[in-house]
């Protein structure tokens, strides 16, 4: 039975209920995934910031993905590699790095969405109005759309911290892989209506506006190519509009596993490891995904190795 110890600054982690045979192979997944995530963001990043060829509205925006990803996964699956490698009752987390954990995982979630969100308004403007499509897509637009996917996400994930902050914790123990903001709120012994509506409404407006965005934006698209008789155009919405599909496709069905599984409690063990592997996945398979999905980025690569090559001949 849990202690009840109130407003403690130190909270117990239960963390992944692997069995002792399972510990390495499972911290060797967990290890070289969060390895090839950072390192495969990275690359697109740089690739994004050094190639002026680059320097398009697609791969600006992608790379903030990129950095989200990079974000997201460093402050998450670090700390659970750490603490797999402890007995539960050592997994010991600060209230405050409890907090950091909970806004960046809700950041990351969020994020994701309004990137891609404005992803989506971009192949739009591209595909619909492509004789606009400079003067829209404009450096001052861009910017404004980049701050308006980072600012919405904060201002929305504050809230819901901000909700939970105001309780008074009665309890330590945190069930859960990592800190979020419900692990946090069950922490209380008060009342957490509130915290339960407005995490509610967070969620459905947040599924709503982006499913709705791109449901509408793929529409306007789908009619513009069934109408138009330019192959070109054609081909080029495919395959544009395929990459991002697909990675939105791959966050929204990572996301929503995690939802329906906080629905059958009997299931918490499995609901951890899809837990971890939205944080996985989604960063492993965008930088894939954008990556050969890309010429200038593939072109990039090309000319990069075949520089080095020279150079060491």
């Amino acid at each position: 039975m849990e202690n009840y110890t109130y407003n403690s600054f130190t909270l117990q982690l239960e963390g992944l209920n692997v069995s002792k045979d399972y510990v390495y192979p499972v911290f060797l997944f967990i290890f070289f995934s969060y390895l090839f995530v950072i390192v495969a963001n990275i690359a697109i990043a740089v690739f994004v910031f050094l190639d002026k060829n680059l320097h398009q509205p697609m791969y600006l925006l992608f790379w903030n993905l990129s950095i989200n990803d990079i974000l997201g996964n460093s402050i998450i699956l670090p700390r659970l590699l750490i603490d797999m490698l402890h007995p539960p009752s050592e997994r010991l987390i600060s209230y405050y790095e409890c907090l950091i954990q909970a806004f960046t995982t809700h950041m990351f979630s969020t994020t994701a969405h309004t990137v891609l969100m404005i992803m989506a308004f971009d192949r739009y403007v591209a595909i619909c109005n492509p004789l606009r499509y400079a003067a829209i897509m404009t450096n001052k637009m861009l910017v404004k759309l980049t701050v308006s996917a980072w600012g919405v996400a904060f201002v929305l994930v504050g809230i819901l911290l901000g909700l939970t902050i105001r309780l008074n914790r009665c309890k330590t123990l945190i069930r859960s892989p990592y800190c979020d903001n419900a692990a946090l709120f069950k922490l209380s012994c008060e009342s957490v209506f509130i915290n339960n509506v407005y995490g509610l409404t967070f969620t459905v407006v947040l599924f709503t506006g982006s499913i709705g965005s791109m449901v509408l934006t793929y529409t306007k698209i789908t009619v513009v190519c069934l109408t138009s008789k330019n192959k070109s155009l054609n081909s080029k919405a495919l395959k544009t509009c395929s990459t991002h599909l697909v990675v939105y496709l791959i966050m929204l069905f990572s996301g929503m596993c995690i939802i329906i599984l906080h629905r059958f409690p009997q299931y918490a063990d499995s609901r951890k490891f899809v837990a971890i592997l939205y944080h996985i996945i989604p960063g492993s398979l965008n930088p894939i995904i954008y990556g050969m999905q890309s010429k200038e980025i593939r072109k990039f690569l090309s000319n990069l190795f075949e520089s080095k090559k020279f150079l060491s001949s």
